[in-house]
């Protein structure tokens, strides 16, 4: 988690490519529910197209992240907002791994991300804890304040979409 922090501060820091943190940050992910209770995935594409979405299984320190969901839209994401289903295929999205049910005291991870890795949107670390609090509407989100500190953020899905990728209300720089 401290590593995942740190990598997504010094890409949000410097909007460059780090040696290991990966792909440069233009957009945000999220998760909310249906009215039903299902668990939607939310990403807010600031620019680059985003290709797809992975939900990882964090690993205990010994062992890699491990993909336990991928979903492919049916065409690449461009700015905007999207939201999909994790649980189920829906139209207009592939599932090439559905995830099963979600484990207690288990972090999750879920990320947009581009075909060449050049880009990705900010994932959002989870637990079954932080999907149980989520009500309709509302969009769960990662964001570090000024100081640096990561924050989890819960906000109605319209805030989340006028402010995801404003410079000035979020660390997306």
């Amino acid at each position: 988690m401290f590593r995942r922090a740190a990598c997504a501060l010094a890409v949000g820091l410097t909007l460059a490519t780090t040696s290991g943190c990966g792909a440069s940050i233009d957009g945000v992910t999220g998760i909310s529910v249906t009215a039903d209770g299902r668990l939607l995935g939310v990403i807010m594409v600031c620019g680059h197209d985003i290709v797809g979405a992975g939900l990882y299984e964090e690993g205990d320190g010994r062992q890699e992240d491990t993909e336990i969901g991928e979903w492919t839209p049916d065409r690449p994401l461009e700015a905007g907002l999207t939201t999909w289903p994790l649980d189920s295929p829906t139209p207009g999205w592939t599932a090439t791994r559905s995830p099963g049910p979600l484990a207690d005291a288990t972090v999750y991870s879920l990320a947009g991300r581009t075909g060449d890795s050049s880009w990705s949107a900010r994932s959002i670390d989870f637990t079954t804890a932080d999907r149980d609090r989520l009500r309709p509407g509302r969009v769960l989100y990662e964001d570090y304040s000024k100081d640096g500190e990561e924050v989890l953020r819960l906000v109605p899905l319209p805030e989340f979409e006028a402010t995801a990728c404003d410079p000035h209300t979020s660390t997306l720089r």
